[in-house]
């Protein structure tokens, strides 16, 4: 029918003609638009929660640490209780025992010092790992506060659609922009 001067356009046709002259719609702006943020949000909340997860392997290992050290402790008194009983023997023993009470004394002062400086070991791993687990706190925070934004950003975006306010979609931009600075930040805070 073309060939007689007279042409059908279907719906698609006009559509892609449309788009030719006059760019993508708001609507294909947006969804593109929130395909990109999703796709970054689904790799801020991956970060995110490794981050979380290493954080809370690392507080474990420092309980683990602290209740070694309390062992240790524990043990350690058990040894300074035995001394004391040592030393009250020996003070009361006759003059041919009080040896073997001093030199039992001796010996627990000796094991005293191993226990207190093994305890002193895992109370410096606990801290250390406490530690590590504070500082990988400190990008989590970033990136939950990334991925609040990020989910804003698609949140505006889709309101856009449906109202047609291009100021929503302005300020679905600016919460992307928001929460990519803060992923960027949690990045390099690491």
């Amino acid at each position: 029918m073309s060939g007689h001067g007279f042409h059908v356009h279907g719906a698609h046709d006009h559509e892609v003609e449309h788009q030719a002259q006059h760019g993508p719609g708001l609507a294909q702006s947006v969804a593109i638009f929130t395909a990109i943020l999703s796709t970054v949000g689904a790799v801020v909340s991956y970060q995110g929660g490794s981050t979380q997860n290493e954080a809370m392997m690392y507080k474990n290992e420092a309980v683990l640490q602290k209740s070694h050290a309390s062992d240790q402790w524990n043990f350690y008194q058990a040894k300074s209780t035995k001394g004391h009983l040592m030393e009250l023997a020996a003070n009361i023993a006759p003059a041919d025992k009080q040896e073997f009470y001093k030199k039992q004394i001796e010996k627990y002062k000796q094991e005293k010092e191993e226990i207190k400086k093994q305890a002193e070991d895992f109370e410096k791993k606990s801290e250390e790992a406490n530690e590590k687990s504070e500082h990988m706190m400190h990008p989590h925070h970033r990136l939950a506060q990334a991925m609040t934004l990020i989910q804003i950003a698609i949140a505006l975006a889709s309101m856009t659609v449906l109202t047609r306010k291009k100021w929503l979609f302005a300020g679905a931009g600016i919460a992307a922009a928001g929460g990519c600075a803060l992923w960027a930040m949690a990045l390099f805070s690491v």
